[in-house]
């Protein structure tokens, strides 16, 4: 099949930038570039090459799929449509229109760094990647993707997709998560290049290569427009990874305190800081609920009981018919909606 690569390369021991030649790697972009025109997702971060929609985008895809995604972006974008509309906006607003997501420290992160952009950088996402890595949730892999999706500089944009792709196309065999397997991707993605300009072009169209054809566990090889570059001969062995950690369970308890109108929740000092949920409680009560979800590597056990509302005033009342616009974790919320439905439906039997 067309392209050489080098031995050590494709043996996975080294991390060599040019094992393509020259000629091999325009014509990798060539064809990747005419596939992507043609098969390109119209996504709506694709359509605008400002830094900050290019931030948001890439804040809101971490951790999350791409169709999830799509409709948080566009209504963010309503309600805060410039760095200094998001700097200005106060932090239970910007939970609020992140709820849903998860992860709520990419939001708080990205409302401190739209005021750091604002009191530093007069307001303009600085098209520098080591300024850009000094703003709060920003890494070499965003700072690398503003670089390339709003700057179009030459950046190496290694996310799941790509890091796929790349280790087929390379034939790599060693763990893509080691220093030693990450870097090799950095190479090889940033060796695949030009030396300027389409950059925003081909990382978009390595991106959609892995989302759409070069799939985790039914690629669509017959379908790839580089698959004659491609020196895996079994591309669903690929890419290795090192073992996951051991997934822990963790139960917690907590309390649905409602007078049929009004919900009490206390607010979140930890693990989502500033949000609202219900209350931690030790004392026995009425189990009413089990809701078990994951968070990083744990998979929580939440069991909630009824209570009464409290007289100490430590809670907060909110009106149930209001809770739309007060941010919830989405766990927390499905349990209040899940259990106020179900008082409602007694109260009526009664």
């Amino acid at each position: 099949m067309g392209t050489a690569i080098s031995s050590s390369t494709r043996q996975g021991k080294g991390a060599e930038r040019n094992a393509f030649s020259g000629s091999a790697r325009r014509q990798i972009r060539t064809e990747l570039a005419a596939w992507f025109r043609a098969n390109g997702r119209d996504l709506p971060w694709r359509r605008t090459t400002d830094a900050y929609a290019v931030l948001v985008s890439e804040f809101m895809c971490q951790q999350t799929q791409v169709a999830t995604v799509v409709d948080y972006y566009e209504r963010w974008m309503r309600a805060f449509p410039a760095v200094r509309s998001l700097a200005e906006a106060d932090e239970q607003a910007v939970l609020g229109h992140w709820q849903g997501l998860g992860y709520y420290s990419r939001a708080r992160n990205l409302h401190r760094a739209a005021r750091m952009v604002m009191e530093r950088h007069d307001g303009e996402i600085p098209a520098d990647p080591v300024l850009l890595k000094a703003l709060p949730g920003v890494g070499d892999y965003t700072a690398a993707a503003v670089m390339a999706f709003a700057f179009d500089r030459p950046a190496a944009v290694v996310d799941a997709n790509v890091a796929r792709v790349l280790a087929r196309l390379c034939d790599y065999r060693e763990p893509i998560d080691s220093a030693r397997g990450k870097a090799f991707l950095h190479d090889a993605a940033a060796g695949l290049q030009a030396g300027r300009g389409g950059a925003r072009e081909f990382n978009s169209a390595l991106m959609e290569l892995g989302a759409i054809i070069c799939k985790p566990r039914t690629p669509l090889c017959p379908e790839c427009p580089i698959r004659d570059a491609c020196r895996t001969r079994a591309p669903e062995a690929l890419p290795i990874k090192r073992a996951r950690p051991v997934v822990t369970m963790v139960t917690e308890r907590r309390a649905f305190i409602s007078d049929g109108e009004r919900v009490f929740l206390a607010q979140s000092s930890a693990r989502w800081r500033g949000m609202w949920m219900l209350p931690e409680v030790d004392e026995p009560g009425a189990l009413g609920h089990v809701e078990i979800y994951p968070i990083t590597r744990y998979r929580v056990r939440m069991e909630v009981v009824r209570m009464r509302p409290p007289e100490d005033g430590t809670l907060r009342a909110f009106p149930l018919a209001a809770l739309d616009a007060v941010p919830i974790p989405s766990p927390h919320r499905r349990v209040i909606r899940a259990l106020a439905t179900a008082g409602r439906s007694m109260h009526r039997a009664a």
